[in-house]
């Protein structure tokens, strides 16, 4: 079959790949990493306007971090990849898959800079016994501050496709000139991030601003965390006419909690204004992470999620996603996925694509 055609180089070139290398050369100096590979599929049904195709990509992402003292850190990480996976192809607003492609890594951001997505230097302040406050100044990604969750947000682990790795109305922008803030105290934490993106798509560049407040809660289910993220731009942004330059804003809230010791839930809930041309108005999405131990595979884990997003001033009405994976962990370093999506997206005077995306990927974790 054409998708074990494409899987399999890459899964040979992730076994070569030595995962030994994950460690700490010394006390001051680590280095480590993601390769990943996948295939998809899709089966459309309907007018959705492109053919039944599949597609793969090996993204790889290697990291290193130098620690001069116990309070600075400087960090780099480079992106490379073959292959664009389903992105040509398919007819979907949404990603199937929200990894780093070739032609992320390539002119980033309109920079023409190529391969290095991070590079940053941190310094951590301790103000009393129970709080910090980390402080980071370079080329940065918001996402590693806005918007985490235990069980829907690494597109290498969990679930692929782009509404269920990071609320995309939040339009969280990665790899550009920034600093961010990070305080913690006890249960409490507070993140602030701002960022100089190089080019929108309307080819501006433009100042984004991101806050977000939590909070981790432990009770006799476990633990949980919950969080409220706003965030917004500079004025920098065509309105859907085309004719005016307007502002982006959202709020997001984004939740995890363990249900016990075999199950874990996930919620996000957010909305954007409308004053810019937006694709999505709002989001609902939400799922459950089902943790092996039951069949005596307690490193494996099952994840369902489903995101409806609603249209915003543009041309899609809705988008709904629906995802399922089963992620087997083959050793301390490789784990095997497989996945399936049903995806919709209804347009406006335009035909609705619909179908089913099947997946296969590999991921070695450095």
């Amino acid at each position: 079959m054409q998708i074990f055609r494409i899987l399999v180089p890459g899964a040979v070139l992730m076994a070569l790949a030595p995962p030994a290398v994950a460690y700490d050369v010394n006390d001051q100096f680590s280095i480590g990493g993601v390769v990943s590979g996948s295939a998809q599929c899709q089966q459309l049904s309907g007018k959705a306007g492109a053919e039944d195709e599949c597609g793969g990509a090996l993204p790889l992402q290697p990291e290193a971090s130098y620690r001069p003292t116990g309070h600075d850190e400087l960090f780099i990480k480079l992106g490379f990849a073959s292959g664009n996976g389903l992105s040509d192809d398919s007819p979907f607003v949404l990603a199937p898959w929200a990894a780093d492609l070739q032609d992320d890594v390539e002119d980033i951001n309109g920079s023409g800079r190529n391969y290095l997505l991070t590079a940053w230097y941190r310094h951590t302040f301790t103000l009393a016994q129970d709080a910090t406050l980390d402080a980071s100044i370079g080329i940065i990604d918001a996402t590693d501050y806005l918007d985490e969750n235990a069980y829907s947000n690494d597109e290498y682990t969990q679930f692929m496709n782009e509404a269920l790795v990071n609320g995309p109305n939040a339009f969280l922008p990665s790899y550009d000139a920034g600093g961010a803030l990070v305080w913690g105290a006890g249960p409490w934490s507070l993140s602030g991030v701002f960022m100089r993106v190089n080019e929108n798509d309307d080819g501006n560049d433009y100042n984004f601003y991101g806050a977000q407040l939590g909070y981790t809660l432990q009770t006799s289910l476990g633990e949980g965390t919950y969080r409220v993220i706003v965030d917004g731009t500079s004025k920098e942004f065509l309105d859907e006419t085309g004719e005016s330059m307007e502002k982006r804003a959202s709020i997001l809230l984004s939740f995890d909690q363990q249900l016990g010791d075999v199950v874990g839930a996930f919620l996000r809930i957010g909305w954007q204004d409308e004053s810019a041309a937006v694709n999505y108005a709002a989001i609902w999405s939400g799922g459950i992470s089902i943790s092996g131990s039951p069949w005596k595979r307690a490193d494996d884990n099952i994840g369902l999620g489903y995101a409806y997003l609603d249209g915003g001033n543009l041309d899609v009405n809705n988008s709904q996603v629906s995802e399922a994976y089963y992620r087997f962990v083959i050793n301390e370093y490789f784990a095997l996925s497989a996945d399936i999506q049903y995806m919709r997206d209804n347009l406006q005077d335009q035909e609705n694509p619909a179908g089913f995306i099947y997946g296969l990927r590999i991921t070695a974790e450095l």
